[in-house]
């Protein structure tokens, strides 16, 4: 049913049958979209035109989220949790629910999903511009949509704003545009301006689906399943590490049909070849140095500058080593913001050190992490009475 702009969607079979596959594929960081479009709770506020900073308008736009726990009378216990490339509203549940890092019992959290995964308006799903069609996009844009939300549920304020990967790309970038809308930040394995070696990464991965025959320019009526299978595999080597492989396979060539558990875990999971582009694209052209200021750009591009202007606490945490989004990235950028800080998560599993699936230790650590940096940002709590 649609109540204020806000649509219900009811439970499906489809859902159930969906979760089948979502363990192996959360694994492996690979997290999913389109599975997740008939879940129970999930609620979407119908926006209509959404102007992109291009001057492009993405038509009949609608983004999805789901929350979790209560919000307070004078709506002061919110955070904003936005998420990783592919990803969706669960990306970080990992850190989310009483007793957690973002603690439910405290706090208001609103689960979003960003423009482009399948489920908010997507390329996949948009039915006046799909697939190719669809307009270019950035990260900002991503963080437009998620403020129209914000005040459509009427919250002025956030406790904070949280996100791993592409969602802590979002996380900086809610720090610079919105400096005077948040109190703190948590960004597991961000990065302030996309990394050669990140944007090779995804060109690896757009390259092995677009070379499948039946991705047709992206105008294929069936997804192209070799470029997924192709893009899942090439997707091992930016989101493991070689110490975190040795340990899981003693015997090295199980590795092998391993990786065809990781790609028919995408294959089923609804996966959509040309949403995974449009995103990838908005990913590797990010900088907040580009953030406009009252229609100015007066960072010029230098995102060290932009950093500069974050009000907020910053929590940045990322692996030892990251093959996708690289450490140094995080140490950068949080030496650069006035109260940032890095801590170092203390794992060989590279990026999906932040991501459930492999080592129990290393959510424990961050969970930890993360309450300690949220108390302090609540003044034990204090602030969100």
């Amino acid at each position: 049913m649609i109540l204020l702009g806000i649509v219900t969607i009811p439970k499906t079979r489809k859902f159930y049958m969906h979760r089948i596959f979502a363990a192996a594929v959360m694994a492996l960081g690979l997290t999913f979209g389109a599975a997740h479009a008939e879940e129970p709770g999930l609620q979407r506020y119908a926006i209509g035109d959404l102007k992109l900073e291009s001057g492009e308008v993405i038509h009949d736009f609608s983004i999805a989220y789901m929350t979790e726990g209560t919000l307070n009378a004078n709506k002061s216990n919110a955070v904003l949790m936005v998420t990783a490339i592919g990803g969706n509203h669960h990306r970080i549940d990992f850190l989310i629910g009483p007793g957690r890092g973002l603690d439910t019992n405290k706090l208001f959290v609103i689960k979003t999903d960003a423009i482009g995964n399948g489920i908010t308006t997507s390329p996949s799903n948009s039915q006046t511009q799909h697939g190719p069609a669809f307009p270019h996009f950035t990260i900002r844009d991503m963080v437009q949509s998620q403020n129209l939300l914000l005040e459509h549920l009427g919250i002025k304020h956030l406790v904070a704003v949280a996100g791993a990967s592409m969602g802590g790309m979002q996380t900086l970038q809610w720090g610079v545009s919105h400096p005077d809308m948040m109190d703190g930040l948590v960004a597991l394995t961000p990065m302030a301006r996309t990394s050669a070696w990140s944007i090779s990464v995804n060109q690896a991965t757009r390259q092995a689906i677009m070379l499948d025959p039946a991705f047709k320019n992206g105008n294929y009526t069936e997804e192209p399943v070799a470029g997924l299978r192709a893009r899942a595999a090439v997707s091992v080597l930016d989101t493991r590490t070689p110490n975190a492989m040795r340990q899981q396979f003693t015997s090295p060539l199980d590795v092998l049909s391993w990786i065809q558990g990781q790609e028919d875990a995408l294959v089923k999971s609804g996966a959509d070849a040309n949403d995974w582009i449009a995103q990838s694209w908005a990913y590797d052209r990010h900088n907040v140095g580009d953030t406009l200021v009252d229609g100015k750009p007066i960072y010029g591009g230098d995102p060290i500058r932009a950093l500069h202007a974050i009000k907020a606490k910053a929590l940045l945490m990322s692996g030892e080593l990251d093959l996708y989004n690289p450490v140094e990235e995080g140490i950068e950028a949080a030496a650069a913001i006035p109260d940032g800080r890095h801590v170092t998560i203390p794992s060989v599993q590279g990026h999906v050190a932040a991501s459930p699936g492999f080592k129990p230790a290393d959510l424990e650590f961050i969970n930890a992490t993360v309450r300690s940096f949220m108390s302090e940002v609540t003044d034990q709590g204090r602030t969100i009475q």
